[in-house]
């Protein structure tokens, strides 16, 4: 078991919003990728844990042949672009637009006067060519919630081997996960047990783990990517 918090990690962004980068794979870095981020795992390529300024935006930008998946923490995103727009994001909420081979362009914007907190994360898709696609989910308040991932047969998530999935946990309850994953910690102190090996952490951290049992010492939010078998 690994353990990477965001603290360790420079902090940079552009436009209207400040971020850390706690995974840059080296499957889009290439050689740029900073040695001290993880490496992704299956086709998740990216985690960037983000703060918008007061009324801060991103611009209008493009994306092709990627998966984006918005994590909204605190505050509020209204989205404008070429998929949905118009359509807000809030805290609790989850976005997830498929780029394809038509690809998208958006602006994410905080409306706010305050600064606000997403989770953006990328997947590359298994199939190129795909058309653009949106889906919005709210994460159920306790217990493990998939957002995206699984195979072609189901409609809820976009279709991939790599699987997300939130994770909300009142103080004293657990859950289990088999094969490797990637957790990152978005609220809450939580115990990660894989054999005799116990990691206490907290909001920010990053967590690579195989076959490992949760364990929520607070209320805990966790975003867990993985790939099964």
């Amino acid at each position: 078991m690994q353990v990477l918090s965001k603290k360790s990690l420079n902090k940079g962004g552009f436009a209207g919003l400040r971020e850390v980068r706690v995974v840059t794979d080296s499957k889009i870095a290439g050689a740029n990728k900073d040695p001290k981020t993880s490496q992704g795992l299956g086709n998740f390529v990216y985690l960037a844990d983000a703060n918008f300024n007061p009324l801060g935006e991103t611009g209008m930008h493009p994306h092709k042949e990627i998966d984006v998946i918005s994590v909204m923490i605190d505050g509020r995103v209204a989205h404008k672009g070429s998929l949905e727009h118009g359509q807000e994001l809030k805290a609790g909420e989850v976005q997830v637009q498929r780029a394809g081979g038509e690809g998208f362009s958006h602006n994410e914007v905080n409306p706010d006067n305050s600064e606000n907190r997403m989770i953006q994360l990328w997947v590359l898709p298994e199939t190129e060519g795909e058309c653009a696609a949106y889906k919005m989910y709210q994460p159920q308040a306790s217990g493990v919630t998939r957002i995206y991932g699984g195979n072609e047969q189901q409609a809820e998530t976009f279709a991939s081997q790599t699987v997300i999935e939130i994770v909300n946990l009142a103080a004293g309850d657990s859950v289990a996960f088999e094969n490797e994953q990637l957790s990152y910690v978005t609220s809450g102190l939580a115990q990660f047990i894989e054999g005799e090996q116990k990691e206490s952490v907290t909001d920010g951290d990053l967590v690579r783990s195989e076959s490992v049992t949760i364990q929520a010492k607070s209320d805990v939010s966790i975003i867990v990517i993985s790939q099964p078998h």
